[in-house]
């Protein structure tokens, strides 16, 4: 059985009638500085949505379910900053993820006059992507939903719209994460919530059958005239709970699933190997860093609370052009 090399697609490359940069169009004029990033997929678009429904129905489940009704106000006030923080962290991350450039790679520059500024040497070579006719640097990969190659891209992920590359993996690990501490902290939040009721509130109002018509008569005139007939909730009981229930899987599922990728991109990072270099097992040709540096690389010089924020845009320096050559 014939073996096919790992490199094979890339020993094509290297061919000189490859690049063919007369058939290449010059590059778009570049637009305006500060110009917005966005995929218009509307599959991308869809799986946004969702996630902002989804985090926006736990804040509301979590507010007028489980925190407002309540009359232990130094929890619900250290429970709803905590909570509201972790969720507007979350999706502040998730817009920059969607909305930062992810690295890539200037359209339609395999033009001869861009080969000839390279001024490459003997025995250097160059790469191109025939599908956007872009001169590819080292560790770039082609995203057929973005339509532009990308530089370090890790995968395509429809829940942000965007790839995950070189330049807004940290607002998508950041985002993983933010969801992750919020789905925990409301899954505790709804088991508190469930003892708490059921012990001492939803026992003697609506989920038992207990007590004489006279005593319900009067609990009735005693109560406030509001919305709610207990403080566990502004609704009656079999809706708090389909609520709840609800909120508790939402934040299991997404627990789970936030968590395994917030721990895969870790690792990524500190192998320095993208997704797709490990899906395609591609032989190492850059150098090895320190798992330290190269956290500092994604997150940016040096360690401080800017790592935690999605609004702290890390340095990533100006592209080398260099690394357009092997």
């Amino acid at each position: 059985m014939m073996l096919i090399p790992t490199h094979h697609f890339r020993d094509i490359e290297r061919k000189p009638e490859y690049l063919q940069p007369e058939k290449c169009a010059p590059p778009p004029y570049p637009g305006p500085a500060g110009t917005m990033w966005f995929i218009r997929d509307g599959c991308g678009i869809a799986c946004a949505i969702v996630t902002w429904f989804l985090v926006l129905y736990a804040e509301f489940v979590v507010l007028f379910v489980m925190l407002i009704p309540s009359r232990d106000y130094v929890y619900s006030i250290i429970n709803g900053i905590l909570f509201n923080l972790l969720a507007f962290l979350a999706l502040a991350s998730h817009c920059r993820a969607m909305l930062t450039d992810p690295g890539a790679v200037p359209k339609g520059n395999a033009t001869k006059e861009f080969i000839e500024s390279l001024q490459l040497k003997p025995g250097q070579v160059v790469y191109k992507c025939p599908k956007c006719c872009s001169i590819k640097p080292d560790r770039a990969h082609h995203c057929s939903v973005c339509k532009r190659c990308i530089r370090k891209m890790d995968h395509h992920c429809p829940w942000v719209n965007n790839c995950v590359g070189e330049n807004n993996q940290k607002y998508f690990v950041l985002f993983t994460m933010y969801i992750a501490l919020i789905s925990l902290h409301a899954l505790i939040m709804v088991g508190f919530h469930f003892l708490h009721c059921f012990e001492e509130d939803w026992t003697t109002h609506g989920l038992t059958r207990e007590g004489t018509a006279e005593t319900r008569i009067s609990q009735e005139k005693t109560q406030p005239l509001t919305g709610s007939s207990t403080e566990c909730s502004y609704f009656s009981p079999p809706t708090t709970v389909i609520l709840l229930i609800l909120l508790c899987f939402e934040g299991l599922l997404f627990l789970i699933f936030t968590s395994v990728m917030f721990g895969t991109q870790v690792h990524s990072i500190c192998t320095d190997e993208t997704g797709i270099e490990q899906l395609k097992k591609e032989e190492r040709r850059w150098a090895k860093k320190t798992k330290w540096m190269n956290l500092k690389a994604v997150f940016g010089h040096p360690f401080s609370l800017g790592w935690a924020s999605p609004f702290a845009t890390p340095d990533h320096g100006k592209a080398d052009p260099s690394q357009y050559v092997v």
